[in-house]
């Protein structure tokens, strides 16, 4: 019985020392740490065949040395190859799919929709998921500004004025979004 109640008693410390706080997260020494500034760095949307449709910096701290068409390329292979790595070694029947990868700089974030749209949002690495975020972009932005959009042809660039600016709207509102430079 006194092992029971010790572990009862330990139970209430290992909550408090998981607690988020307003000022940070209460560490398991009781010392707060300051919550890091969280940002958006960059979108690309992609169509099926490979094509990045929009693309959008926001807090990009460093271009990548090579022309914007290259970068593209680039990153959608790599999506490819990742999909298909994960698709391959996961020992489950993956319902989901990839969604997210991390270095030690920032975090991918990915959606890919029933059609085949690719979203990938690059974040910092305090961004746990971005996931909703990015199927709000499908649903409620991509699809009211260009696919109901007669003006726009599906499968070319998105060059909707209204949609880049609600978009970006909508990603400064994100909660994680802090227009920070450093």
């Amino acid at each position: 019985m006194g092992t029971v109640r010790q572990l009862s008693s330990l139970k209430p410390v290992l909550v408090r020392a998981c607690r988020r706080t307003p000022g940070g997260v209460l560490s398991a020494a009781g010392d707060r740490k300051q919550k890091e500034k969280m940002t958006v760095h960059n979108l690309y949307i992609f169509d099926r065949n490979g094509s990045c449709l929009y693309y959008n910096e926001w807090n990009r701290k460093k271009q990548a040395g090579i022309s914007k068409d290259e970068e593209f390329k680039l990153m959608y292979g790599m999506l490819f190859s990742i999909r298909s790595f994960v698709s391959k070694m996961s020992p489950l029947d993956m319902k989901e799919g990839f969604m997210s990868f991390q270095t030690s700089k920032y975090r991918l974030h990915y959606y890919e929709t029933p059609s085949g749209l690719r979203f990938v949002m690059n974040t910092d690495l305090s961004v746990p998921n971005a996931r909703e975020t990015l199927q709000h972009i499908y649903s409620s932005l991509y699809v009211e500004y260009i696919v109901k959009n007669p003006v726009c042809v599906l499968g070319q660039s998105l060059d909707s004025e209204l949609f880049s600016s609600r978009l970006d709207s909508f990603i400064r509102g994100l909660p994680f979004y802090s227009p920070r430079a450093a």
